[in-house]
Order: structure tokens, then sequence, then C-alpha cells
């Protein structure tokens, strides 16, 4: 009975470990196009040894990917438009709070996609984005309106000095509240199982 597979299993993790670790440290979901298609490879060529293949010219052939791959990164930090054409460009998807119907259509993403990911970020109105942007990796970038933006210490700092100024000029009066209710809410649009504004069919 042969027991070349043992050995083989374990150079494959050994090796295949330090040829992916030259590759990056980059997670699939920020990994380009090109560098998910190479993992794919690697994982499917790493496994042939097992079953018969030379793992020599497997290995050898992994580190030839790999080193295809870093040499197309080195370019692509040096010409625009090869890094364009390889890896893509971000693209707008909201603007000033308005959908760019456009973009959604080009890049095949439905409205309800659209909110699936402003909801993963804990924002609940599209009305209250400045800019929202797919990335070449997949992922959605996000610019809230000055007004819709957290507060932080800086802010809450200035505000209540406005507030001591405010009471020390009107003792007996306090400032109003600024309440501002919406009927627009992403989040309750998955309770209700419908959109609170009407969406183009289009785009649904």
């Amino acid at each position: 009975m042969e027991f070349d597979w043992i050995w083989k299993s374990i150079l494959i993790i050994a090796l295949g470990s330090l040829l992916l670790r030259l590759a990056g440290r980059k997670s699939i979901s920020q990994m380009t196009l090109t560098q998910t298609v190479l993992m794919i490879a690697i994982g499917s060529l790493l496994i042939q040894p097992v079953s018969g293949k030379n793992i020599w010219v497997t290995f050898g052939v992994s580190a030839v990917l790999i080193l295809t791959l870093i040499v197309m990164e080195f370019i692509q930090l040096k010409s625009d438009k090869f890094e364009t054409f390889i890896t893509g460009k971000s693209a707008i998807l909201i603007e000033n709070g308005q959908l760019n119907e456009k973009n959604l259509k080009r890049y095949r993403l439905t409205v309800d996609l659209l909110e699936m990911m402003l909801r993963q970020q804990n924002i609940n109105k599209i009305s209250d984005v400045e800019w929202a942007t797919i990335e070449p990796n997949g992922k959605l970038g996000c610019l809230m309106k000055p007004d819709a933006q957290p507060m932080t210490k800086k802010d809450m700092k200035m505000v209540m000095e406005e507030i001591k100024k405010l009471n020390e000029a009107f003792p007996q009066q306090q400032p109003p509240l600024n309440q501002k209710n919406s009927k627009e809410d992403i989040f309750k649009e998955v309770a209700d199982k419908k959109h609170q504004t009407p969406i183009p069919k289009k785009l649904q």
C-alpha cells in the first residue's frame, strides 16, 4: 500500500502556505479580480499531486503564477491606465442623496442590494448619504451628509459652550430641540416588506 500521499499532503500545506504568503495578505473581499483568479488556479493546482501529478511541476507552475501576479501589481503601481484596465476604478452609486441609475444598471445592482449594503454600515436613509461608491473589490464606500454624521467630541464641546453662553444670556430660556421626522427608513422596509418610497421597476 502506497503512503506517498501523506508526505505530499504535508508538503502541499507547507509550500502552499509559503507561496500564498508571497502573494499577499489580502482577504478574499479585498482581492482584485486578478488575485481571485490566481488563488482559485493555485488551489486547483495544489491538489493535483495527491492524484498522481508531479508535485514539483505543480509547485513550479504555482510559483510562476505568483511571480506573474507580483509583476502585474508592480506594473499597476507604475501605470494608471494598466491599473484601470486590470483592476477597474470606483464608481458613484449615490450623489447628494440621489441614486445614480446609470451606474446601478452598469454594475447590475438593484436598489434592494444597495440598501442591504447600506444597512451593513448602519445607514438607514439614502437621503442622508452625500456620496456612495462601489469599489473595485466590491465593497461600498460612503460619506454621510454633514448633518447626518455622528457627533464628535469636538462637536459636543462646541455645543456645550454654546448652551452655556445661551444660558448666561437668557437664564429663563432653553434652546429648542431640532427634531426632524422622516418616513424614509430602509431598515423599516425590511420589517414592512415593501419600499416606503416608490422605486422604478427597472431598478427593482
